[in-house]
């Protein structure tokens, strides 16, 4: 019954405000935009859907990222979702700590994973250097 009362004011409306019966007012074309743009949600359940939760600033978010993500985008806008992040970032130095941590193990140099040979100091003197330089040039030849 909704949708029969949908299309038949709508339609009606439509034929009121549509600019080819109102040549010389402006205000009736717009005005038809806007009953076409109701027609179109009012007949799509999943703008419907959005529009009956979220109203118009659904819709424009459908309109912005995808239907798919209406739900997300008002989830990541909640309070708790700002908090969390912000307490998150508090936390992590910034965000700072978490980055290092998971792209370059580095965590203060607390997250490093441990290397299997034990680190000895290694110093080549530049004698020796030159002499190995010296015996592998030698041997290529």
């Amino acid at each position: 019954m909704l949708s029969f009362l949908t299309f038949h004011f709508g339609r009606k409306l439509a034929l009121r405000y549509h600019p080819d019966k109102n040549p010389d007012d402006p205000s009736a074309a717009e005005k038809f935009k806007e009953i076409n743009n109701a027609h179109a949600v009012l007949t799509d359940p999943t703008k419907r859907n959005i529009y009956d939760k979220y109203g118009s600033l659904g819709l424009y978010v459908a309109e912005q990222f995808g239907d798919e993500n209406v739900n997300t985008y008002f989830m990541l806008s909640s309070w708790w979702a700002k908090t969390l992040f912000i307490i998150i970032g508090l936390l992590t130095g910034c965000y700072f700590c978490c980055c290092l941590c998971c792209c370059c193990n580095c965590c203060c140099g607390h997250c490093r994973p441990k290397s299997s040979t034990p680190e000895e100091d290694f110093y080549v003197s530049p004698e020796d250097l030159e002499e190995q330089i010296m015996t592998d040039m030698e041997g290529g030849s």
